[in-house]
């Protein structure tokens, strides 16, 4: 699932590419309709995360990002750090793991934010970052568009 216009996504199909009908579609246009409603969904539609190690555990550490709230690329490095019994693990491979997340709003990386509150790194565009967060009430008054960077 991915926006028009998404980094890395999307340009792999075939413009007349059809999925048939299947219940996990149902399952997620539900999911979709609750949350752009406004509402956290109380389930998450399955999910098939074919990626790599570091990659899935960056996934599934952002399923835990409650609606409505933020966590850092450090938080989310940290965590995985502990997890694998490490010292240290860059928030910098992080965000690399977060920019190919191929289920976006699902796994909500737009959640995903700087430790200074920048709203960086969002393959669907900041505009958007920014509206998912709004929708879900997230406190904007500790969050911030940056003016340059690479990850706008």
């Amino acid at each position: 699932m991915w926006f028009d216009g998404q980094k890395y996504f999307g340009d792999t199909l075939p413009k007349e590419h059809v999925e048939k009908p299947l219940p996990v579609f149902e399952q997620t246009a539900r999911w979709l309709d609750t949350y752009f409603s406004g509402n956290a969904p109380d389930f998450t539609p399955p999910l098939s995360l074919e990626t790599t190690p570091f990659r899935k555990a960056v996934w599934e550490i952002m399923l835990t990002i409650p609606f409505g709230q933020t966590m850092t690329y450090g938080e989310i490095a940290d965590r995985i750090a502990k997890q694998k019994g490490l010292s240290k693990i860059s928030a910098q491979a992080v965000g690399g793991a977060v920019g190919h997340n191929s289920i976006s709003i699902i796994i909500p990386c737009h959640r995903v934010v700087g430790k200074d509150g920048s709203l960086t790194g969002y393959a669907g565009g900041i505009d958007r970052k920014v509206r998912l967060l709004t929708l879900e009430k997230a406190d904007m008054s500790l969050l911030y568009v940056p003016k340059s960077g690479t990850a706008l």
